[in-house]
C-alpha cells in the first residue's frame, strides 16, 4: 500500500503528496490532472477552495509544530 503523507506548513497550507483522492461532500471525485502533491487551503481566502492559491501570505500564522493528542474518549 502506498504512503500519503500530509504536511502541515507553518502560515500556510496542508500539503497532500502520494496516494490519495479527494472527494466533495456528496462523494464526488475532484479530478486532480494527475498530480501526486496538492495544497490545501486552511486559511478560508483561496480563491480556488478546497485548494491553496496563496492568498494566506502575510495574512495567516500559524506555527506547525507536532504535538501528541490527549488519549482518545471511549464510551
Amino acid at each position: 500500500m502506498a504512503t500519503t503523507i500530509i504536511t502541515v506548513n507553518t502560515n500556510g497550507s496542508l500539503k497532500i503528496e502520494g496516494d490519495f483522492e479527494i472527494r466533495d461532500k456528496e462523494g464526488n471525485v475532484y479530478d486532480l490532472g494527475g498530480r501526486e502533491i496538492i495544497s490545501i487551503c486552511r486559511c478560508g481566502m483561496s480563491q480556488n477552495k478546497p485548494f491553496c492559491d496563496g492568498s494566506h501570505k502575510g495574512h495567516f500564522e500559524h506555527e506547525a509544530k507536532a504535538f501528541a493528542l490527549p488519549p482518545k474518549k471511549t464510551v
